[in-house]
């Protein structure tokens, strides 16, 4: 393709101040290079046209059809460039652009909320756009490019964990989040402020969300038992419904038991050894070079300072 005329955005300018000052002498210094620089590169650029863009008499010019073509067209090119530039130096400003974040059901009601008042007051012309997600299929989203920003969470040593799926991505760890259990009031351990998972080997339990009932069934199992899952919902105040009314017992998050208020008959108690998973903000390699992004993730970091200093 080496015989296709080339037509540069540094001719167009030069072609064009030429025919606004009248000379290249004029047309250099408006431009801010020494004439000779100028007119070495159009003798270079007719030489790749094939095209003369002027014709030369003395000190005065002329455009010739070639010359005038380009300037005919010179006000749409430019204005284009100009336009893109403008676009660019706005993602370029991490004030501005659109971010989109997927999460789980707990932090939808507690981090989120805070993520977006924060975006809000100090970013006003960021915009995010946020979907309910549980991890897996945030971050199958997110290996779609159909989000930018996934908020998951891992239970540690989890050979179901979700995140080990993909490659590519930067997981960036934001707070521990403890797991506590759920007892009926007339539970023989509802006195007691910790309580050991072991103690509760025979009970029936209300499993949660798949990724938690995993953490149920491997937490249990290294203890030697294999805990009796009577029912199972994703739901949070379902659960707590069901231990109020004395069907079973629960591990739930503390994230998840934060915006509730625990119903009359059921009281929440840490667990003797730590069952904790670790709440994470997931993007695509490199992705945190986009400045909208990166705003995001140091909101983010910013509303959750507060867990991770206990």
């Amino acid at each position: 393709m080496s015989d296709v005329p080339r037509l540069d955005l540094h001719t167009i300018r030069i072609i064009r101040a030429i025919a606004e000052t009248g000379s290249i002498t004029a047309a250099a210094a408006s431009l801010g290079y020494s004439q000779p620089a100028l007119s070495q590169h159009l003798q270079r650029a007719e030489h790749r046209l094939g095209l003369p863009l002027l014709l030369r008499a003395g000190r005065s010019v002329r455009l010739t059809d070639a010359g005038r073509a380009v300037v005919r067209h010179a006000g749409p090119i430019l204005a284009a460039l100009q336009a893109a530039e403008d676009e660019l130096g706005q993602l370029a400003d991490r004030s501005t652009g659109t971010v989109r974040l997927a999460g789980f059901p707990s932090a939808s009601s507690t981090v989120v909320p805070l993520l977006i008042a924060q975006i809000s007051r100090t970013h006003p012309g960021l915009r995010l756009i946020y979907t309910e997600a549980e991890p897996p299929e945030a971050l199958a989203m997110l290996d779609d490019a159909a989000i930018d920003l996934a908020l998951t969470f891992a239970y540690p040593g989890d050979p179901a964990d979700p995140h080990a799926e993909y490659a590519g991505m930067e997981v960036v760890p934001l707070f521990d989040d403890p797991s506590v259990v759920i007892l009926p009031w007339q539970h023989q351990l509802s006195g007691e402020d910790s309580v050991p998972l072991a103690a509760l080997a025979e009970e029936s339990w209300i499993g949660g969300c798949p990724l938690c009932r995993g953490h149920l069934l491997a937490a249990c199992g290294a203890l030697g038992f294999s805990p009796r899952i009577a029912h199972a919902t994703d739901n949070s105040v379902a659960v707590l419904g069901l231990v109020a009314a004395g069907v079973g017992v629960a591990l739930q998050p503390e994230l998840a038991l934060e915006p509730l208020e625990l119903p009359s008959g059921t009281s929440a108690h840490r667990l003797s050894q730590a069952s904790d998973r670790q709440v994470r903000a997931v993007h695509l390699a490199g992705a945190q070079a986009v400045p909208a992004l990166a705003t995001t993730l140091r909101a983010l970091r910013e509303v959750t300072a507060p867990r991770r200093q206990g």
